[in-house]
């Protein structure tokens, strides 16, 4: 069967240009069970690859190291005292030597929990810790392969040209996690970050060293040139949020110019279809597009069709964190994030009092979504709960009745709570959680949350990975000087991870949940119960959610026996009516028998 699976799950057409008969979005992404991965925090596989002091451009007297995984978060290494006290003057400096080994070694950790498809943060070169600054697009971070200091070495003589592109050793080990993923039933796709770079990016750097002489001045929005004749160097361009550290490539009507668009367009066969035969199956499996609003759309569309002329089946997927209509025509993303579906489901699971939806207000949020899309486009949107770009879900739970991602970390909001999640907020974690395995659309974990990890806003959402082989240490620190907190055990969740796992392997299992229609049972105000059908022409599904407190009893119109499918339980309708009765936050999959 598992191998039937996966012969299914990669049976798309090797075509070289995009085919009329495709469907717009790829069929393989209604099925996909996402799970997102920060590549420096998930796993140090091999430690003989982590950066150093000079690989940090630091100066010896701060006798940097990198960061032992295991250690209490908030807690200063002695390196950082001496440099600052401040633990979020010093957060941004700590490497703890996540790598692509790391990952592949937990490969079969990822099949196991059900997971079939990967989204990775940046991976390309870059200094800082999270790569949204990259210092290359043809090439993966040395310090996520096994010979950082030959893979630096190897890039000094390339250009813009690809004839002058060497394969990296971090590179090779990429197509090698590929190949195993893609062994094993699960499909990758990768983080471009095409509005702005790092200012180590090789363009740049030529720019700021040869200004307007540079053949690649026309890339970058430059403000003003330095003036040789001057002590001062004004050389200065336009940031991504003024943010200097993030120069932004120039636009016009047309996007981007044609060396850059070109460039964007060679990286990208470059990932996609690595030996250029023509045949994808040893390339990603598509891409997630960075702050995609800011790039135009004009660049979108000629890229779109880049896309699909090397894979069909590739997934283009947008960070767009509101309405997205005017990117989901069918010219430029197959889907985006679905931060709205994010917000929808805080307000009601989450939020108390006024701050809360009722459970009609709730189900018309979520219509009013599934209107604004296609059906297909709303069958393959990525609905997440959390991510990089935000508090963990569980601690969004401790610290409930703000607007999301607003005032959701200490830095911004100083009663922000950091404690280890409470009993009742893991409640409210797994209802969630069932809930997204249960609705339409595909489903995205964040890294972590799986194996009870918490914590607040950037960076406090970027811990290093829990993992039941490893020892942690508590996390009693508090970053603020004088402030206390809980004594808090960090620790892999096996409990957690078990009902993940239940639910995501519930999802893989029926077609009605991946791929059937949605119809609205129940919304009752009063009871704040809400029930939906998911149903197939040989399926039938009914998902019931108590979102009260308090134990409460369903009434719906049904016919026939029905087995729950966490806790295989069965339930028979009388006389055309279904009574269940469910504890208060909690919820059943009801599969017709």
């Amino acid at each position: 069967m598992k191998r039937l699976l996966m012969a299914v799950w990669f049976s798309f057409p090797l075509l070289t240009s995009v085919c009329a008969q495709s469907p717009r979005v790829p069929s393989w992404a209604k099925d996909a069970v996402w799970y997102q991965i920060f590549p420096e925090r998930f796993r140090n596989g091999d430690p003989a690859n982590d950066p150093t002091g000079i690989d940090m451009e630091l100066p010896a007297t701060r006798a940097w190291r990198v960061s032992p995984w295991t250690v209490d978060w908030y807690k200063l290494q002695p390196w950082e005292e001496r440099h600052n006290r401040d633990f979020y003057k010093n957060v941004f400096d700590r490497r703890y030597g996540g790598d692509l080994k790391g990952v592949i070694d937990k490969l079969d950790y990822l099949a196991d929990l059900g997971i079939n498809a990967i989204y990775f943060n940046p991976i390309f070169d870059a200094y800082s810790l999270h790569k949204y600054d990259a210092s290359t697009y043809h090439h993966i971070d040395k310090h996520f392969g096994p010979d950082p200091r030959r893979d630096k070495k190897l890039a000094e003589d390339e250009t813009n040209d690809p004839a002058t592109w060497h394969w990296s050793s971090a590179d090779s080990l990429f197509l090698r996690l590929i190949k195993e993923a893609h062994q094993r039933g699960i499909r990758v796709i990768i983080d471009g970050v095409f509005n702005h770079s790092g200012t180590r990016f090789w363009a740049f750097r030529d720019i700021q060293e040869n200004q307007q002489r540079s053949r690649y001045a026309d890339w970058y929005d430059i403000r003003r040139w330095d003036d040789t004749s001057t002590s001062v160097n004004e050389f200065q361009w336009k940031g991504w949020w003024d943010n200097a550290d993030l120069p932004e490539f120039k636009e016009d009507s047309l996007g981007f110019i044609l060396p850059v668009r070109q460039y964007f367009f060679n990286i990208t066969k470059r990932w996609m279809d690595p030996n250029a035969d023509g045949d994808p199956s040893d390339g990603i499996d598509g891409w997630r597009l960075d702050v995609a609003n800011d790039v135009s759309d004009v660049f979108w569309k000629e890229w779109r069709i880049v896309v699909k002329s090397i894979n069909p089946q590739a997934y283009i997927v947008g960070e767009i964190w509101d309405d997205a209509r005017k990117w989901l025509q069918g010219d430029q993303f197959d889907a985006v994030m679905n931060y709205r579906f994010a917000r929808a489901c805080v307000k009601f699971f989450v939020n108390t009092g006024n701050g809360r939806l009722t459970a009609k207000e709730f189900d018309k949020e979520l219509s009013d979504i599934r209107k604004d899309y296609s059906a297909e486009t709303n069958d393959v949107l990525q609905n997440l709960l959390d991510s990089h770009d935000t508090d963990r879900l569980p601690s969004m739970i401790q610290n409930p009745n703000r607007d999301y991602d607003r005032n959701n970390g200490l830095r911004g909001n100083a009663d922000y709570n950091i404690q280890m999640p409470a009993p009742d907020a893991r409640k409210i974690q797994r209802l969630m959680v069932l809930f997204q395995m249960t609705y339409i659309g595909a489903p995205m974990l964040y890294y972590g949350d799986e194996s009870g990890m918490w914590g607040a806003d950037d960076p406090d959402d970027r811990k290093p990975m829990v993992w039941p082989d490893l020892s942690y240490d508590n996390e009693q620190t508090h970053p603020f000087p004088g402030r206390t907190r809980s004594n808090d055990r960090i620790a892999f969740d096996g409990d957690l991870m078990g009902y993940y796992r239940s639910l995501v392997h519930i999802r893989i299992g029926h077609e009605a949940l991946r791929r059937g229609s949605f119809t609205t049972l129940l919304a009752d105000d009063a009871l704040a119960m809400y029930a939906f059908q998911r149903r197939t022409p040989l399926q039938s599904i009914v998902v019931i959610i108590n979102n009260s407190e308090a134990r409460q009893e369903a009434t719906l119109a049904a016919e026939g026996t029905f087995r729950d499918a966490v806790s295989q339980t069965q339930h028979k309708s009388v006389g055309g009516t279904l009574k269940v009765s469910l504890e208060g936050k909690s919820g059943l999959i009801l599969v017709k028998q």
